[in-house]
């Protein structure tokens, strides 16, 4: 059967490139037919890295990064300050800032920012797991590096007024309009 113009096979492969963030029509129109070029080799490696991602890749249990473990390369890595934990909102954060190479502290992801519109408050976020690693006297400094805009901004006033009771020094990444 044809549908928008496309065999049905077809038209189920786009669907799903469609359903990926950023991925509009005409992306997911050239990414189906990218695949349709595909040897049977590639497509079952294609397919097989897909599931194996979906299926091997977990949160660590200390700061909610994406790991194949238990705890992530980073939570186990003991030339970590563990006096410092910068707060995120997702995994590609951790990635970006550890290309940098300048910060040699923890992590913590959130999993996202509070955003009442979307319907995602504080308890859909790993807030509960960050304070409980707040509460053995370890950590020193927090540093919230969320996003500058009206969610980022919003979790981070609220993470602040949570941890201010610690005593833990609070920072926040400057940003700003680049200059020159």
């Amino acid at each position: 059967m044809v549908r928008n113009g496309y065999i049905q096979p077809l038209q189920a492969l786009i669907e799903q490139f469609e359903r990926l963030p950023g991925i509009g029509h005409k992306t997911a129109v050239r990414l189906a037919f990218s695949v349709l070029d595909f040897s049977d080799a590639d497509a079952k490696a294609f397919s097989d890295a897909v599931l194996a991602a979906k299926s091997n890749i977990r949160r660590c249990r200390v700061c909610q990064n994406l790991s194949d473990a238990e705890l992530c390369p980073i939570c186990q890595d003991p030339s970590r300050d563990q006096h410092i934990i910068c707060v995120v909102e997702d995994a590609k954060a951790v990635m970006a800032l550890e290309r940098v190479k300048e910060y040699n502290g923890l992590y913590h992801v959130l999993h996202g920012t509070i955003s009442p519109t979307d319907g995602i408050g504080p308890e859909d976020l790993t807030i509960k797991e960050l304070l409980q690693r707040l509460s053995d006297d370890t950590v020193q400094e927090i540093i919230l590096a969320t996003n500058p805009d009206i969610s980022g901004e919003t979790t981070a006033m609220y993470l602040s007024k949570l941890i201010h009771p610690f005593h833990i020094k609070t920072t926040r990444l400057a940003y700003g309009i680049p200059a020159g």
